[in-house]
């Protein structure tokens, strides 16, 4: 009987399925601590002619679809059990969907309470679905569009 070769499976951020590109990879010394779905809204504003990005407004899940947090301005990601993150980004990569907003790699400092996001350093924004600020020009400063996305995220602790 012939050996089997095993081809080392691409290991991405946990997950199979989504090939994450090089510059959004942790460090190597982190590790997966969870994924963490989210639903919601892009809010873009009317400056100068232009679409500008103002802030995230979404939904956090669970993997059963239990809403278990918020994500928002700063930008802020908050669980129900009181801790919160607030996250820088480091990195980032086109989407591989047309119409996606960007996928990101975020650095990550806590600033809420003892919790399960408490110890996390970095995040990666991947998967996304929508988002992106509209078409063309606007012509009505202060006018806001609310653009509908969803995303996973990952968050990472260290090892």
């Amino acid at each position: 009987m012939k050996p089997i070769h095993l081809v080392p499976l691409l290991v991405i951020a946990g997950c199979a399925g989504v090939q994450v590109p090089d510059n959004l990879k942790p460090g190597a010394n982190e590790s997966l601590a969870q994924v963490v779905p989210a639903k919601g809204v892009q809010i873009y504003e009317c400056r100068a002619g232009k679409w500008v990005f103002v802030a995230p407004e979404a939904e956090l899940f669970d993997r059963a679809g239990k809403k278990i947090g918020t994500h928002y301005a700063g930008p802020h990601w908050e669980l129900a059990d009181g801790s919160k993150l607030v996250g820088a980004v480091k990195q980032r990569a086109d989407a591989p969907a047309a119409g996606a907003i960007p996928w990101l790699l975020l650095g990550a400092k806590s600033v809420g309470s003892e919790g399960a996001f408490s110890k996390v350093t970095s995040i990666q924004r991947v998967a996304t679905v929508g988002g992106v600020a509209p078409a063309g020009a606007c012509s009505q400063p202060g006018t806001q569009a609310r653009i509908a996305y969803t995303a996973d995220y990952y968050f990472f602790t260290s090892k």
